[in-house]
């Protein structure tokens, strides 16, 4: 499938679903049945992939080697990501001559505790059919170490992973090549349940979002993937833009692991040991988009309701966006939750969240894009500094 078929259902998309809106409501249920059939993909996907990637790395050095620099890469970009959103909120201050509203909006509040518990799971059949790729994660994980550690059959082990990835990835071929008519689906009624104008009032919050989520994904990661291994990071952006535009379009990193796994292995040539354990755990802890759109939120709703922040709230806000962009389920929606970490952590009102979920829809397409972006980004360079 070539980028360009996705690029021309987006446009299609745009145009059917303003022009034609009754239209566009009536053919939802094509893209519904295509994120469907992705989402089918994805926990028996994630389950081959991070297994068999720890067992084909064959001893514990080398996954302590890969693991520790892949945590510390993810963790490092997000960082950056929390800080370019601050500098653009600051910059632009979206909320000036805004008046505070209070709107009734219903949020699951989650803890810190519940953030460091939901890693764990009490029944691992549950969290599959609850579809907690965290938790499945953190088991296969286990999985994958006992494995190496009893030793025996490695080879044969390995062979049987190895042939059910390959069959996964044929079914994910399969459903890859629908993604035209999927994501025209799913922008069309996009468009006519919401308008083109749905941002006009909180442009300017719009705007810093957005600034910053260019800047991080279009300056800062090709940037570092030029420091990190004098490779062309356009090469490397042309690569993945059928994923960064299913992304877009989805707003499910989960969604879209299949084709990030596909793009990574037969584009860009990387190799399938590296991507079986970095996009998988990528599409669950790397949120380059989220955490920089949770610390924007939160700044902004604070200066809405008049609370002036000091330097420790900025501080707190960074931390706490980004342990719940972690938390955040790759699913579209899912940072609406976990952003009611960061705002309770500095005191701001819940309410507030009410004010910008009329966007929320909207910067989820951009935030997800860089969320997919940052991972096969960490993908890349681990596989180019690792590369034995």
């Amino acid at each position: 499938m070539k980028s360009s078929w996705v690029f021309v259902g987006i446009i299609l998309g745009i145009l059917t679903g303003f022009f034609l809106p009754e239209f566009s409501k009536k053919i939802k249920i094509i893209g519904d049945i295509f994120l469907l059939l992705l989402k089918m993909l994805v926990l028996p996907l994630v389950i081959v992939a991070i297994t068999g990637a720890i067992i084909n790395l064959g001893s514990f050095d080398k996954l302590k080697k890969i693991g520790t620099f892949t945590v510390s890469m993810y963790f490092f970009t997000m960082f950056v990501s929390v800080i370019v959103g601050i500098f653009f909120i600051v910059l632009l201050d979206p909320s000036d001559g805004m008046k505070v509203v209070k709107n009734e909006f219903n949020v699951s509040t989650k803890t810190f505790d519940d953030f460091i518990l939901s890693f764990f799971p009490s029944n691992v059949f549950k969290s599959i059919v609850d579809g907690n790729i965290l938790q499945v994660i953190f088991f296969c994980t286990l999985v994958g170490i006992a494995i190496l550690k009893v030793g025996r059959e490695i080879e044969k082990v390995s062979y049987f992973f190895n042939y059910l990835f390959d069959v996964m990835m044929v079914l994910v071929r399969w459903v890859v090549s629908l993604t035209p008519i999927g994501v025209f689906s799913l922008i069309s009624n996009m468009v006519a349940n919401s308008g083109l104008d749905v941002f006009v009032s909180l442009f300017k919050y719009v705007i810093s979002v957005v600034g910053g989520i260019l800047f991080q994904g279009l300056f800062f990661l090709p940037l570092i993937i030029f420091l990190f291994t004098k490779h062309n990071p356009f090469v490397v952006i042309k690569n993945s833009i059928s994923a960064l535009l299913v992304a877009f379009s989805t707003c499910s990193s989960s969604a879209t692991l299949p084709v990030s796994m596909e793009v990574c292995i037969d584009k860009i040539k990387l190799r399938k040991e590296i991507v079986d354990f970095v996009l998988p755990l990528g599409a669950t802890v790397n949120m380059n988009g989220t955490a920089l759109y949770e610390a924007v939120a939160a700044i902004f709703v604070a200066s809405v309701f008049g609370i002036d922040l000091n330097f420790y709230q900025y501080f707190v806000i960074s931390l706490t966006a980004v342990l719940a962009a972690v938390g955040a389920a790759a699913i579209p929606g899912a940072g609406l939750v976990t952003m009611s970490i960061v705002f309770s952590a500095v005191g701001i009102p819940l309410e507030g969240i009410g004010l910008i979920v009329v966007v929320d829809r909207f910067l989820d397409m951009f935030r997800t894009a860089l969320n997919v972006w940052g991972d096969i980004v960490v993908a890349f360079i681990v596989d180019k500094r690792t590369n034995p």
